[in-house]
């Protein structure tokens, strides 16, 4: 049995119609339904579509997150691959590229010695702020390696979002306002439905309308970037990195 591809089918569909009800007063066909072989959700409320992409990212393994997010008045560009226990990748802001890598609670963040001298300058280093010259020995010291970050510290607390699944999705999937269904379209020939929040002024979301409804495009409120999710439940090596590569934050840095 040969099957015909969608859109012939719909263009049969469509010609048979015409010709039946043409002298016949025949009006039995009906548009092909949007939503034949699709997950469903797009028969929701705007609510409830966000309600079920919402848990789908919730439930994911991995997620694979990429675009911008502007967060206190600062640009963040994001490629991240996000797993429960952890994730890896790399952010750029303000000009300056670094990677993170978190596995279970241990955060590693490589940078360039610019970096490192930026984050001595703004109190980064823990609060210390010790003399230029102290400083550009720690820079050094920490340039392209992978730097072991304890939790307590200022660095941590900044940057450890980024590589938290769950804490990021759940901070970027909330659209404001009121919510309703917008237009039909695709991503990566997957068919979508978007839910936009105040008519688009408090974000928007398109979410697959095949398999499981994860979130595929965020367009953030006001301007606040926009983020590409992909490769849902795909798998993420996490492994920390050789010791002859990393740098004990906390131990290892001359005091001065």
């Amino acid at each position: 049995m040969t099957v015909l591809p969608r859109t012939r089918r719909a263009a049969m569909v469509s010609a048979v119609c015409a010709l039946m009800a043409t002298g016949t007063g025949l009006t039995g066909c009906s548009k092909e339904d949007p939503d034949a072989g699709t997950n469903g959700v797009g028969k929701l409320s705007a609510t409830k579509i966000q309600s079920r992409t919402q848990a789908a990212a919730r439930a994911a393994d991995t997620v694979h997150l990429s675009g911008s997010v502007v967060s206190n008045g600062r640009t963040y560009k994001l490629d991240m691959q996000l797993a429960e226990d952890g994730g890896t990748g790399s952010v750029t802001s303000t000009g300056s590229t670094f990677r993170l890598l978190r596995v279970g609670e241990q955060l590693f963040l490589k940078a360039d010695k610019d970096f490192w001298s930026h984050a001595h300058a703004e109190g980064g280093d823990g609060g210390e702020g010790g003399d230029g010259a102290g400083d550009s020995k720690a820079a050094e010291k920490l340039g392209g390696m992978f730097v072991k970050v304890p939790a307590e510290d200022p660095v941590y607390q900044r940057f450890s979002g980024f590589t938290d699944k769950d804490v990021l999705l759940d901070g970027l999937l909330t659209l404001h306002g009121e919510l309703t269904k917008g237009e039909r379209g695709e991503r990566s020939g997957v068919r979508t439905i978007r839910i936009t929040g105040d008519a688009g002024s408090g974000g928007t979301l398109d979410v697959s309308l095949e398999g499981t409804p994860y979130p595929l495009l965020l367009v953030r409120a006001g301007d606040a970037g926009t983020i590409r999710l992909s490769d849902w439940g795909k798998g993420v090596a996490l492994e920390e990195p050789a010791e002859d590569e990393v740098v004990d934050y906390g131990q290892q840095l001359p005091s001065s």
